[in-house]
């Protein structure tokens, strides 16, 4: 019976060292889970991190590009209201007709001329947000792609 009762004690100690090795493995395996979910959510932190800012200089490149366009319409407008109104005016109260079509073809050249400038600045502007869009943009496209292959890996156990 003694043998008995040592080998009921011997399974005893093993099942329970067993069993608190068990516990200290899941212990374990938690905290490495941990770690490892740790280290995806800040590789995709700053994956996401970096979407945005190329998303916010975009939106900023067409938000300046929006506000120098609505600008040259909005000076476009005014400066043709004062001179339909200067034009209206100088052949409403000129007597001399020779002075009156004289008027009239500066106002044609100037309408002509003003239309072409701001064209220009409308084309020009264009033409600046996308050589923007090409030099800073893109470039700041590829430098995430390229820093996202460095964050990919593993880190280093403690």
């Amino acid at each position: 019976m003694t043998f008995q009762l040592v080998l009921a004690l011997l399974f005893l100690t093993i099942a329970s060292g067993s069993l608190c090795y068990g516990f200290w493995q899941l212990q374990r395996s938690r905290a490495l889970v941990r770690r490892l979910n740790s280290h995806y959510i800040a590789i995709n932190s700053a994956v996401q991190k970096r979407r945005m800012d190329i998303y916010e200089v975009r939106n900023r490149a067409k938000l300046l590009e929006d506000t120098v366009s609505g600008g040259a319409r909005a000076v476009e407008k005014m400066h043709r209201v004062i001179s339909d109104t200067t034009f209206s005016l100088v052949d409403r109260f000129s007597k001399d007709d020779e002075f009156r079509q004289s008027a009239h073809k500066a106002r044609k050249t100037h309408d002509q001329a003003s239309k072409q400038v701001y064209h220009a600045v409308r084309t020009t502007n264009k033409a600046i947000h996308i050589l923007a869009d090409t030099l800073f943009i893109t470039k700041a496209e590829k430098r995430a792609v390229m820093r996202k292959g460095a964050h990919t890996e593993m880190p280093e156990k403690d």
